[in-house]
């Protein structure tokens, strides 16, 4: 392993790090990611204008991520106790991981959703999408609602975990950040165009492994044979229509193993955008985005047991 741990203390991190995010959740005050995403915003302040942008979009990904990963990879290099450096290990990892947050900002859309309240829908759920939610219906923000789901289950959770399984902590907070900034700079936008392609491919590459890895995992959780099957076909017909490589295979097959249809068009930035269809059967309603919840919880307690699994088998082998 990369971070110089064995598999089987990565496992037991990885559970660990999941268990304190759920239990604790973001931290209120003095978040790393939210001070990561000011330093992300003064510094494309400063280099994203005149010419040259896609390289001033290099330099600003560079000058954001590079320094921050390499003090991580410092800190546990540099700590001598093994407790202290998995300590150090799992709190990066509990920093870096979202499904505390996806659980609390997607339920109570949910809630509101089931009480006929739209306006309430509408507010919340435009906290966690960038597209247009003033005059949504119903089938609308659940898709949106959902979708979100979907996709940040593999950016908070499961592309987390994989980095964090490749290199410790310094790996999730590598691909934490690089995903924090496609987030914010990988808009298709006369603004972020040039600027923010180097974010939107480094994420694309370092994403691409995770993404299908949870996309396997959904179609392995839908219900049954049939439900398997259309997660599988989804994936395989839709995701190439996908601007994304990435968040396509992912919520394609999100989509067909809740048995619902996603995607079709959407308003971002004031303007209609036809997107491809995804999934395979009714119109998503409210409760589907307690079912889309289910899923991510579901998959991430496969990880883990995959992962615990493996250390098992590994120790056992080696012994």
């Amino acid at each position: 392993m990369l971070s110089g741990l064995s598999f089987s203390t990565i496992a037991l991190l990885m559970v660990v790090g999941v268990l304190l995010d759920l239990w604790w959740g973001e931290v209120r005050r003095w978040h790393p990611l939210v001070g990561f995403g000011n330093w992300a915003i003064a510094l494309e302040r400063r280099l994203n204008k005149n010419d040259q942008r896609f390289a001033r979009g290099v330099l600003a990904w560079m000058l954001a991520v590079l320094p921050l990963t390499a003090l991580a990879a410092l800190l546990v290099w540099v700590i001598a106790l093994p407790p202290a450096q998995a300590a150090a290990h799992v709190m990066m990892l509990y920093f870096c991981l979202g499904m505390r947050s996806l659980r609390d900002h997607n339920l109570p859309i949910a809630d509101a959703l089931a009480r006929h309240d739209l306006p309430n829908a509408r507010r919340l759920t435009s906290y966690i999408v960038s597209r247009d939610t003033t005059s949504a219906s119903e089938v609308e923000l659940t898709k949106a609602s959902a979708e979100s789901l979907l996709e940040n289950g593999n950016d908070a959770v499961f592309g987390t975990l994989f980095w964090f399984i490749v290199a410790g902590g310094p790996g999730a907070v590598l691909f934490r950040m690089a995903n924090t900034l496609d987030a914010m700079w990988g808009y298709r936008t006369p603004r972020f165009l040039q600027f923010g392609c180097a974010a939107a491919r480094i994420d694309d590459a370092l994403n691409y492994i995770p993404a299908r890895l949870t996309a396997l995992s959904y179609v392995l959780l839908a219900p049954g044979l049939q439900g398997k099957r259309r997660a599988w076909q989804c994936w395989r017909a839709q995701a190439p229509t996908w601007d994304s490589p990435n968040a396509g295979p992912v919520m394609s097959s999100g989509a067909g193993a809740l048995g619902v249809q996603l995607g079709g068009a959407a308003i971002y930035h004031g303007e209609l955008e036809h997107r491809p269809t995804l999934g395979d059967g009714p119109p998503a309603v409210g409760a589907d985005i307690n079912r889309a919840w289910q899923l991510v919880a579901r998959t991430t307690a496969l990880w883990l047991a995959v992962a615990c699994t493996a250390a098992i088998l590994m120790e056992y082998a080696h012994a």
